[in-house]
């Protein structure tokens, strides 16, 4: 049986009676599936997350010196306050000022995720990170060097030490611990998942509740189930940007069928993580809401949803829009925003 909400045990830590660093037995946590959340989809027993291998991700996480000029961090394109993404920034800013193409995508839930990335070009979390490490246009990270770093440094051997049984400062190691890191950080606890469990605090506002029928009858066949996506990719009717001309998912599987596909996103904490879709293109739910309803582009692999008897787009009516981002806003997790377990400091 699933608990009614999402638990995160930290369970005492355990010394010898030497008390002495090597002497430190690891602790699992205690990863909870909150009654409203579907099942897991990542399997995180392959690499489950404990005390010290979470301690270790969150200041790899925030670690400016894996990237070449000691500045961007993963937590520099991922702002906890903005559910982890680059608030403000179109498309993310790297090292140097490099631009990339795409917008940062939120960190939340990832352990209901089958696949990363806008793309899905990765299905493995304890891969993922050497993607921005190690793309000169992110951290252009060199591993030796940021494993030079790392043995150099008290923390970090101390740490590893106590993460991991063999005790070695290694990418592999590295990797595993800043995925334990992500996996665990888990949004749950807006207003809207406390009206779903029945919770004190989850009272919603008439048009909250009008935009709520309105979104599970417009929208939910893609932002689907309380995680408020189904983990798809869809072509959503985005008027391609020839300077760039980013093609999406067939960049993976170099299917024609996947032309212009994009990783279906989380709607949770949406009010906090503008600007939206890959690009960044809109700055504003009414400006997303407006391409739904009268900006979609008709393409050989536009999703059906979006083309309906000879019509595209959603029809949305300006009462609609309005209480459907009342309902959206519903789903801001302040919890998570400020966990100081997910902070820096």
């Amino acid at each position: 049986m699933r608990i009614k909400y999402f638990l995160w045990v930290m369970i005492p830590l355990l010394y010898s009676c030497s008390d002495q660093d090597d002497e430190y037995i690891n602790v699992p946590l205690d990863f909870k599936v909150p009654s409203n959340f579907p099942a897991l989809t990542y399997d995180i027993t392959a690499n489950p997350p404990t005390v010290k291998g979470f301690e270790l991700g969150k200041k790899l996480f925030y670690d400016g010196r894996l990237a070449s000029d000691g500045i961007v961090s993963c937590g520099f394109c991922h702002i906890q306050e903005n559910a982890f993404t680059h608030h403000g920034h179109t498309v993310s800013h790297g090292v140097g000022d490099a631009l990339g193409t795409r917008n940062a995508p939120p960190i939340q839930n990832l352990a209901y995720q089958a696949t990363f990335m806008y793309d899905g070009v990765t299905n493995h979390l304890d891969l993922q990170p050497i993607i921005p490490l190690t793309s000169d246009i992110e951290m252009n990270g060199n591993l030796n060097t940021i494993l030079e770093m790392m043995k150099g440094d008290k923390t970090y051997r101390t740490l590893f030490g106590q993460a991991f049984t063999n005790g070695a400062i290694t990418t592999e190691n590295m990797l595993k611990a800043l995925s334990q890191f992500m996996v665990m950080v888990t949004s749950s606890n807006s207003r809207f998942d406390k009206y779903r469990r029945n919770e004190t605090g989850g009272t919603l506002t008439a048009d909250e509740l009008a935009g709520y029928a309105l979104f599970n009858s417009k929208c939910a066949s893609c932002h689907a189930t309380d995680l408020m996506t189904d983990d798809s990719f869809r072509n959503n009717g985005l008027a391609v940007n020839p300077k760039v001309n980013d093609v999406g998912r067939y960049k993976v599987t170099e299917l024609v069928s996947d032309y212009y596909k994009f990783k279906v996103q989380s709607l949770r904490n949406v009010e906090v993580s503008a600007p939206y879709m890959h690009d960044g293109r809109f700055g504003t739910l009414e400006a997303v809401l407006d391409h739904y309803a009268s900006g979609i582009e008709a393409s050989a692999t536009l999703d059906p949803i979006l083309r309906q008897n000879g019509k595209l787009g959603i029809q949305l009516s300006e009462m609609d829009k309005k209480q459907i981002i009342a309902f959206l806003k519903t789903l801001t997790d302040h919890q998570f925003l400020t966990d100081k377990r997910f902070s820096e400091f």
